[in-house]
């Protein structure tokens, strides 16, 4: 493209560094534009990443775990609608929230762990990733406006260092009560998260990498010195720094310049 020097290569044929002249976001608009390529743009000086925060559903997972427990209760399509006009920025989160987890009143307790064990799969590179970064330095942060009985054993599993979802109530018969419980993990309280962690450690929003894919991440991204997204909705891909459409999550780890011989397994 105009104006890109090329610099050194992360992993020789499959990612390198380029130099860019001029304006940031026509280089991001540009590079979206090509074909097959997936991207970020720097600063001229990147700094350590010591704290990585990524969303779950449709970005460290394949699903949108709500989806798949209404698919359980028999009305999948009309839970799924809503939480694709949720991602695209169309609905109030909170309000698409509980109006979905109404829609969930009666299910039995047991149900969430028999859909998270048979449905509900990391995306490919999710485990990588995640490892490297604490390999690095890194703090591992998995934030979702979804459930802790998915969230929970999904980041333990994967490594992650905390997580922080919704509660969903459970009645005295272990039947969901249609509610959620405490204060809604939406957007604002994604960022208000990464704030609060990079305040109490003395960190810039520069140190901050994160990720995720639709509208309800965006101040999140936003906030990051690199914000990704993972095949994001159009909302978050019009503020992303980077994106991912091509290549699994480690491609994470080479936008940071870190090759495959730093990885972890």
């Amino acid at each position: 493209m105009p104006g890109a020097a090329f610099s050194c290569w992360i992993d020789e044929g499959d990612a390198a560094d380029f130099h860019l002249e001029g304006d940031p976001a026509a280089a991001r608009q540009s590079l979206g534009e090509m074909e097959g390529v997936d991207f970020a743009v720097h600063p001229n000086c990147r700094s350590p990443t010591r704290l990585f925060v990524a969303d779950m559903d449709s970005t460290v997972i394949g699903q949108e775990c709500i989806d798949e427990l209404a698919d359980y209760a028999g009305f999948k399509e009309k839970v799924a609608d809503i939480t694709e006009r949720a991602m695209q920025g169309e609905l109030d989160f909170a309000n698409a929230l509980a109006e979905r987890v109404a829609l969930l009143k009666g299910l039995d307790q047991s149900v969430l762990a028999k859909c998270r064990r048979s449905r509900i799969r990391p995306n490919p590179g999710a485990a990588t990733l995640v490892a490297t970064m604490k390999r690095h330095g890194a703090l591992t942060v998995l934030v979702s406006g979804g459930f802790t009985d998915f969230v929970n054993p999904i980041g333990q599993e994967l490594g992650f260092n905390r997580m922080r979802a919704n509660w969903l109530g459970i009645d005295e018969d272990g039947k969901l009560t249609g509610q959620t419980v405490g204060k809604i993990v939406d957007a604002a309280a994604k960022r208000g998260l990464a704030e609060q962690i990079l305040a109490a450690r003395k960190l810039g929003p520069e140190s901050m990498v994160a990720i995720g894919d639709g509208a309800n991440d965006v101040p999140l991204i936003e906030l990051a010195g690199l914000g990704v997204g993972y095949h994001p909705k159009p909302a978050l891909a019009r503020v992303a720094d980077g994106l991912i459409r091509h290549h699994d999550l480690t491609a994470l780890l080479w936008m940071q310049g870190i090759p495959r011989r730093e990885w972890e397994a």
